[in-house]
């Protein structure tokens, strides 16, 4: 049975084909194998491997051998790429921009998405969003977190409204914003690297170990 169609921008065949397209669209000089590609979107590797095959077939995606592997990425000698690459960033792109602006804020420890994206993201119905409401959980500087706000908005063309809470607040939940944060969706876009030691944030999506 085909998946519904992705509520942030129904004209793709479903949300898996969306991420595909913006996992390797969006970074264009990125090649991924198959297998990682299906680990950073959680998805059977079967099924990935049919979408990739129609969006090859259709000149979107360039695949390749590599011994055991396939390896795949953008095709970016397709004049169609550009146009796409441009309407995937206003509608799959704020997990990938929030996560390149706020990366460098010092005192984050944790960077959400919340509100009307990620509700259309997990396919809940309603309008499509005008906004991004961001959430920061740690103790930055106010200015640094609306500097990087500023930056996103201006990259995504969409009012991004960041707030800031501590880590007690995030985990306490008594905060009536964290409560309402927690019971909904909502989209990680960065968390703590505990594996690296650093100390340091990364994207949920950089770990291919699913």
């Amino acid at each position: 049975m085909r998946s519904a169609a992705p509520a942030l921008l129904p004209i793709f065949r479903s949300r898996l084909q969306a991420d595909i397209l913006a996992a390797l669209l969006l970074r264009p000089d990125q090649e991924l194998s198959l297998t990682d590609l299906a680990a950073r979107l959680r998805a059977p590797l079967s099924t990935v491997h049919g979408e990739v095959r129609r969006l090859a077939d259709a000149g979107l995606l360039l695949r390749r051998e590599a011994g055991r592997s396939v390896m795949v990425r953008a095709d970016q000698g397709n004049r169609l790429t550009g146009p796409l690459t441009e309407l995937l960033l206003l509608s799959w792109g704020p997990p990938q921009v929030v996560a390149e602006e706020f990366a460098g804020v010092a005192g984050a420890q944790q960077v959400l998405i919340f509100g009307s994206w990620a509700a259309r993201y997990w396919q809940h119905p309603g309008r499509p969003p005008h906004d991004l409401d961001v959430l920061v959980v740690g103790s930055p500087l106010r200015e640094d977190v609306y500097d990087a706000a500023d930056r996103a908005q201006q990259r995504l063309a969409l009012p991004v409204n960041p707030v800031i809470r501590t880590p007690e607040a995030w985990h306490a939940g008594a905060d009536p914003l964290v409560r309402q944060i927690r019971s909904g969706p909502f989209v990680a876009v960065l968390v703590p690297d505990h594996a690296g030691g650093s100390g340091q944030l990364k994207s949920p999506q950089d770990d291919s170990g699913g």
